[in-house]
């Protein structure tokens, strides 16, 4: 079954002005129920982009081993850590037992009544009473119906007992393996113009790496968090009324959803100002923080669809599933093959013109130009000639005499005269053309892109050369015969 939705026409005219309901994170969460090893890669991967998270925390959070929590090995406060285990040991069907869909439907009565009861002063921070709290939570759970607007119970009752099912629960909404992980989260700052790091939160980053975070939570714990989260954010719009500022909710909230179970403030020392600055940031932003960020989107479609369309960042690299490949745009590829053919048509044509030009320098008389057009032809061993194959002993560079008599020697009795002064000459006509025939082959052997045209213009340049180039060595040559 690889289609992935179906599509149905619907002739009702009554249904189709009905909105269409479209969830970005479809593949998301298809990838993460299907092949949760290769999502949990995926998600890790850009958190480890993000913070910095040493071997012995990268494995607690993948699981791979327990979490080394604080206050574990110490010896301090175990009087109240005994005692906070103790009352955790009476499990019910809802309190005390670990987090499932069950205890979740049951819970989220107490939220939705909260919901329409978010004026009450002192909201979560004023205790209720222990006489109603205990009715209800025995009606929690025994599994049966509670009719919270009957007025028998009050906000302040509710919203204790919600707070007490967050702490009996065996350990915190946020789980203990991501505790370092939200340590790390709490430091990540911006930097100024020099790269020095400030006191400045970064915000962007710090959203980014809670929703990485919040994406490999287990269901039940992301579920439960977002109905709270959106709670407390409700609760803080309404601080005019409630006195409760996301902050303050954050004080309330931080030592059940986030501190690990058995330790106490005296365990976590200078963590706990991060710790409720994290809570309190989470409350803030929690309207952002459950969706999956635009590359982990795209990550996910494209390891269903196979879609070539690369519309993501450097992060979409990451994926490495089987079924992930390259990525590169048709349109590229087309591009990029008419452009191999016309370097290869060209290189060819120019290679062809060369080798010509060199069997005829190759077929001269024996002379002093000839040695000196082969000596050119082999400083250039990306010409491609049949010279390249044929051995020269290279021989001392011969000067000119530019003198009176040295040109009356030349004319009477025709042959050159050698001189052993050491200055250099301007470079002759041949010299010159062969350079600029080998910058051309250089230039048409290069990868760069070029158009129809300027190939065109390319290639009558260079047949111009070699016909110039061949018509100078022939007069050359019927002038020494």
């Amino acid at each position: 079954s690889d289609a992935i939705c179906n599509f149905v026409i619907c002739n009702d005219s009554s249904l189709r002005s009905q909105p269409i309901i479209f969830n970005p994170d479809f593949f998301v969460e298809k990838l993460r129920h299907e092949k949760p090893e290769v999502f949990t890669e995926l998600v890790v991967s850009n958190i480890t982009r993000l913070i910095d998270l040493p071997g012995a925390e990268l494995a607690q959070l993948m699981g791979e081993e327990d979490p080394k929590l604080p206050g574990a090995n110490s010896t301090a406060s175990g009087f109240f850590r005994s005692l906070m285990s103790l009352k955790r040991k009476e499990k019910g069907v809802v309190f005390g037992s670990p987090l499932t869909e069950e205890g979740i439907a049951q819970v989220s009565q107490l939220i939705e009544y909260l919901h329409k009861n978010l004026r009450a002063e002192g909201l979560f921070r004023v205790p209720g009473n222990s006489i109603r709290q205990q009715i209800l939570k025995d009606a929690l759970n025994s599994g049966t119906d509670i009719d919270l607007d009957s007025g028998e119970f009050h906000s302040n009752d509710v919203a204790t007992l919600l707070k007490m099912f967050l702490g009996e629960l065996p350990e915190p909404l946020l789980t203990h393996k991501h505790f370092h992980a939200h340590l790390k989260i709490a430091d990540l700052t911006l930097f100024d113009e020099k790269g020095n790091k400030t006191s400045t939160p970064d915000k962007e980053r710090q959203i980014e790496a809670l929703q990485l975070l919040f994406l490999i939570l287990p269901a039940p714990n992301r579920s439960l968090l977002k109905l709270l989260l959106d709670l407390l954010y409700q609760t803080a719009k309404k601080q005019d009324k409630n006195k409760m500022s996301a902050h303050n909710l954050a004080l309330m909230f931080a030592p059940h959803i986030l501190w690990p179970r058995n330790v106490t403030a005296n365990d976590l020392q200078e963590n706990i100002t991060k710790l409720n600055n994290g809570v309190t940031f989470m409350i803030k932003h929690s309207q952002k923080l459950f969706k999956a960020p635009a590359y982990i989107r795209e990550c996910a479609r494209l390891h269903y669809l196979g879609s070539r369309a690369h519309t993501s960042k450097d992060d979409l690299d990451l994926l490495t599933s089987p079924g992930s490949k390259e990525l590169q745009p048709l349109k590229s590829q087309k591009r990029s093959r008419l452009d191999t053919c016309h370097q290869e048509e060209t290189q060819q044509r120019t290679e062809e013109a060369l080798k010509e030009l060199f069997r005829h320098v190759h077929n001269m008389p024996d002379s002093a130009k000839k040695k000196k057009l082969i000596r050119q032809f082999n400083k250039h061993p990306t010409a491609l000639t049949p010279g390249s194959d044929v051995p020269t002993s290279p021989a001392p560079r011969r000067t000119r005499s530019r003198s009176f008599s040295g040109l009356i020697k030349r004319k009477v009795l025709g042959t050159p005269v050698i001189l052993e002064r050491k200055s250099r000459d301007a470079t002759p006509e041949p010299e010159r053309v062969s350079k600029e025939n080998v910058h051309l082959l250089q230039k048409c052997g290069s990868p760069a892109h070029m158009c129809r045209a300027k190939v065109k213009s390319l290639e009558g340049r260079k047949e111009e050369s070699c016909r110039r180039m061949r018509a100078h060595l022939l007069s050359k040559d019927s002038s020494s015969l």
